[in-house]
Parts: structure tokens; C-alpha cells; sequence
């Protein structure tokens, strides 16, 4: 039997057509199973985000409660209250606990409040926010790729169910539903500085106003005006540490940090990008630290895992959390060719 030009024609189209839909099918698979991961993170972050909230109130219930004021004495029985259901609520039911308690929280007089507790509070809204969009910006992907007729009409989305989006109130204020007047908002850029040991460098510092409470945080601090991001994280690196670096290094930003904690009298807001660098291992020697810096940095140690860990466990809180579990993520990133792309962290 022999086939014409034709017939061979078409069954070459028909083939092809069949191995691109093919291809499309299985990539379209991959990355709404990708999808539904991110949706699925997202999720969890939110959880544990409203879930820190939540713990926050309870610790404001308990300072209400303890001024023997009646009328503070059932605005805390009712924050305490409203904690517990957002935590047992199913996630169906969340939504309409989660915006009364944060009514419940707008109605506090921070001016009751010890001042590191309401900077807790302030970042704990604030973190609620952030993992709210981050949440809701996933549920938005998976649901523009999962809803398109091509992809129904295979089910390539499988069995598993449509995210859906998590809708709270939010506050136009840095400090959200706490009604905090926050000081001072500024952008920061950090360094993770990493030696070829795959150790981090970090700085010991302390709160000028607390100087009996040290802890550690990364190389960095706020963008000046007019400066871009990689501008201010490679003049942050000289000035702290002596370090002369490129900035075309510098790889990320790669995390994403948002914070709400008193300093030096004030309450301050800060969006912290972090960016990974590979370098030897030097002796550190800052070149310009400035008034407040000075009273503030007390030392540095270049860490492992292990020693981020230990100090922690210390009682010297170490900043961003989590940093022993985070390095070698940082260390994937220095050592990569292309900038990571961004996510946020605690």
C-alpha cells in the first residue's frame, strides 16, 4: 500500500499537532501543579501569620485584664474570646472571625499597652497584610490558568479544588488595625554576606534605649534618597563592615522582609529587601558608621547554622527569624548565575 504526497502531508500535521498539544497539555500540568503549591504556601503563611496575630491579642487581653477595670476586664474576655474562635474556625468560617477580632483590636488604647507589646501588635497586623496579598495574588494565578475552557475541557487541573480568596479588612496605616502612629517608614536594603567557609556575617547590636538587650541582625540598613536598592546595600556594606564591593555581586533581591519595632525612642516601619554575597573572609573594619550606629553596634561574628542557632537559643534574638534555616538558600543564591526571585519571610 502507498500513500500519496498528500496523505503523508496531513498525517505529518495531524502528528505534529498532536505532540504540541501534547507538550502544551503536560506543561500546562506542570505548572498549575506548580500553581496549586504556591497557592497551598501562601495558605499556610497566611495561617500562621493570623495564628501569630492571634496570640498577639490574647497577650493584650491578659495586660487589660490585669488593670482591674471593668470595662477593660470584658473588652478583654471578648478579645480572648474572638482569638480562640479565629484559631478553631474552619477556613470557610475565618474570614468573618478574623475582621471582628481585628475591630475588636482597633478598639484598644495603646496608650494601656507596654511599648514592645504594641510594636508586636503593629507587626503582627502588619505581617497579616503581607500574607494576605501574597495569598490572594496566588489564588489569582491559579484560578486565571485552572478556569481556561482548554484546560476544563482536559482537566489538567486533576482533582484538586479551586483555591479561593481570603478576604479580611485592611488598614491604609503601616500599623493596621492597631491605630499606631508609626514614626518613621523607610525601605531598607541588607546583605547576607557569606564566606567561603559558608559562613554568614552578622552584627550585634542593641536598641540604644535598651542597651541590656542585645541581638544580631545582617549587614545593611535604610535607601537614601535618590539611591536604588544595590546603590544603598553596597554603601551600607562599606560603611559597617570596610568592605568595597560590586554591586552587579549582589544577587536578589532574593527575600522579603516586613518589620514594625521601636528604636532609639521611635516606632519604625520597615520593608527590608535582602540581597546574597559571596566573599573571603575578612577581618571587619567599618568605615562610616554614624552617631547612632556607633552606640548601637556592639560587635560581629561570622556564623554557621549551628551558631545562629545557639545564639538564638541564648536569648539573643537573631533577625530575620529563622536565619540558620534560611543560609543555605542564601548560599544556593550568592553562588547562582541569575537573581532569585523574591519571596517574603519572617
Amino acid at each position: 500500500m502507498t500513500f500519496s504526497a498528500t496523505t503523508i502531508l496531513v498525517l505529518a500535521l495531524v502528528a505534529a499537532f498532536i505532540i504540541t498539544a501534547g507538550v502544551w497539555a503536560y506543561t500546562t500540568a506542570n505548572r498549575l501543579d506548580r500553581l496549586h503549591v504556591r497557592s497551598d504556601q501562601a495558605r499556610h503563611a497566611l495561617d500562621a501569620a493570623l495564628a501569630r496575630r492571634a496570640v498577639v491579642g490574647r497577650a493584650v487581653a491578659t495586660i487589660l485584664a490585669g488593670l482591674y477595670d471593668p470595662a477593660l476586664v470584658e473588652q478583654a474576655r471578648r478579645l480572648t474570646a474572638l482569638a480562640d474562635r479565629a484559631e478553631r474556625s474552619n477556613w470557610r468560617d475565618r474570614e468573618t472571625v478574623e475582621n471582628q477580632l481585628a475591630v475588636a483590636l482597633s478598639g484598644v488604647d495603646i496608650g494601656l499597652l507596654p511599648p514592645q507589646l504594641v510594636a508586636e501588635l503593629a507587626d503582627a497586623e502588619a505581617r497579616v497584610l503581607i500574607a494576605r496579598r501574597f495569598h490572594n495574588d496566588a489564588v489569582r494565578d491559579t484560578l486565571a490558568l485552572r478556569t481556561r475552557r482548554p484546560v476544563r475541557w482536559l482537566h489538567l487541573g486533576g482533582t484538586a479544588p479551586l483555591p479561593t480568596y481570603f478576604e479580611i479588612a485592611e488598614r491604609v496605616t503601616a500599623a493596621a488595625s492597631t491605630g499606631l502612629d508609626v514614626d518613621t517608614v523607610r525601605t531598607s536594603a541588607r546583605v547576607v554576606l557569606i564566606d567561603e567557609a559558608d559562613r554568614m556575617l552578622l552584627l550585634r547590636g542593641c536598641d540604644p534605649k535598651v542597651p541590656d538587650v542585645p541581638f544580631w541582625f545582617t549587614v545593611g540598613g535604610g535607601v537614601n534618597p535618590g539611591e536604588t536598592l544595590r546603590e544603598a546595600a553596597i554603601r551600607e556594606l562599606y560603611e559597617e563592615t570596610g568592605l568595597t564591593a560590586d554591586s552587579s555581586h549582589l544577587r536578589g533581591p532574593l527575600w522579603r522582609r516586613v518589620a514594625v519595632f521601636p528604636f532609639n525612642g521611635e516606632l519604625i516601619r520597615s520593608e527590608e529587601l535582602f540581597f546574597a554575597l559571596r566573599t573571603k573572609n575578612f577581618e571587619v573594619d567599618p568605615a562610616n558608621l554614624d552617631y547612632v550606629e556607633r552606640r548601637s553596634i556592639t560587635g560581629n561574628k561570622w556564623c554557621t547554622p549551628t551558631d545562629i542557632a545557639q545564639l538564638d537559643h541564648s536569648g539573643e534574638t537573631v533577625y530575620p527569624y529563622h536565619l540558620d534555616q534560611l543560609l543555605a538558600e542564601a548560599i544556593a543564591a550568592a553562588d547562582g548565575a541569575i537573581d532569585p526571585e523574591v519571596r517574603s519571610i519572617r
